[in-house]
């Protein structure tokens, strides 16, 4: 299988999501990875990946972790890669609803992973991973949902969205910036909807990550 990337930059937002995927990763002889901790949010996740790109050349950028999933979409301890990623707030409210950053006319709140990578590592690890990997939007959000009345809205507003987070678009934009593919993997370990802290399951999302991150060579 012919490999699409060298030199990959993989970031996360926390440190244990990193441990996790350091964890999966051992042997990087064919494949060098990088991994780093960008920080909590699009904006510090949009800075602290530029500047990483600054400094050194990378074939691929991917963004790593765990994120909330959508009922009926996928289940805590699955996987999800990315097709688009949206901003899903940056926009305006009105009488009408929710305005896109794109009906105002001041930019774009979608931008699209590489599709060949995307299929080519949905399929990989299909083949590898005991939990379900699903191939779909995944939403990028500063306020993490609470309740069921947000859920239906972001359901209306992104059709077939996947699962939640609050990196992606920043780390999207940044890689877009430099002329570089990315991708967003996310594992769940949560559902989303009413606030429930007491279901979360950071450890068996972090299990999966650490899965996730064991196949990537072999995929990429």
């Amino acid at each position: 299988m012919e490999q699409l990337a060298k030199h990959v930059l993989i970031v996360t937002s926390v440190d244990a999501e990193k441990t996790a995927i350091l964890s999966g990763i051992q042997d990087r002889q064919t494949l060098e990875i990088d991994v780093h901790t960008v920080g909590v949010g699009s904006v510090a996740a949009a800075v602290n990946t530029a500047n990483l790109l600054a400094k050194h050349s990378y074939d691929m950028v991917i963004n790593m972790g765990v994120a909330g999933g959508f009922p009926s979409k996928a289940e805590i301890g699955d996987a999800v890669i990315a097709t688009d990623i949206t901003a899903a707030d940056l926009g305006a409210e009105s009488d009408d609803g929710f305005k896109p950053i794109e009906e105002l006319g001041f930019g774009q709140s979608v931008l699209r992973s590489d599709n060949v990578l995307s299929e080519r590592l949905t399929q990989g690890l299909k083949a590898r991973c005991t939990f379900s990997i699903h191939r779909g939007p995944v939403v990028t959000l500063s306020t993490v949902t609470g309740t069921a009345k947000t859920l239906t809205e972001l359901e209306k507003r992104v059709q077939g969205v996947v699962a939640e987070a609050m990196e992606g678009f920043g780390v999207a934009t940044a890689a877009t910036s430099a002329n570089i593919p990315f991708l967003e993997i996310r594992t769940i370990s949560n559902m989303v909807g009413p606030r429930d802290k007491s279901a979360w399951r950071l450890d068996v999302a972090l299990h999966s990550l650490e899965h996730v991150s064991k196949h990537l060579k072999e995929v990429l």
